[in-house]
């Protein structure tokens, strides 16, 4: 009876297969958070640009009789009763003309009782999110035209 050595060469072959298995799992598991992370920073801006957008349709809900002012709105996403972004939003007026139309009935009416005393204006209200948990920084700008009475023209864009 003849004994063989063995030289361990499926101990060598084992082991770089396991080094071979184990790198290709590593880099998947850093893809896969590599994905993750752009999926979520994708999110946190579209969650940030939602928030703006819902500041602004607040503003322009709100009355234009003041002169404006840079306010800070709060906005709750998800409806759970908490701030989720806090918004700072700043109107700003661009124009302000007269109503170019009068009714027909209204024609031969004074300045103060008709359309002539009614302001078309036109606004840029500029909506900036920053949040510091996530890191979302959005800035919007979006325009508006309101159409405004002689008193509230003269109040709140009586610059222009």
């Amino acid at each position: 009876m003849m004994i063989r050595s063995e030289r361990g060469a499926a101990l060598v072959v084992s082991l770089i297969m396991l080094v071979l298995v184990t790198l290709l799992v590593i880099t998947a598991l850093n893809l896969g958070s590599a994905n993750f992370r752009a999926v979520s920073n994708t999110q946190f801006r579209d969650e940030a640009i939602a928030a703006a957008n819902a500041a602004i349709q607040t503003r322009v809900a709100s009355s234009f009789d003041a002169e404006p002012a840079t306010t800070n709105i709060p906005v709750d996403l998800d409806n759970d009763g908490t701030t989720d972004h806090l918004v700072a939003v700043t109107p700003t007026c661009i124009s302000a003309s007269v109503a170019e139309s009068a009714d027909r009935s209204s024609e031969s009416l004074p300045a103060s009782m008709s359309l002539a005393s009614t302001w078309n204006t036109v606004w840029d209200i500029a909506a900036t999110v920053t949040d510091d948990e996530t890191g979302a920084a959005v800035s919007i700008r979006t325009g508006v035209r309101v159409l405004l009475s002689q008193a509230e023209r003269d109040a709140a864009c009586a610059d222009v």
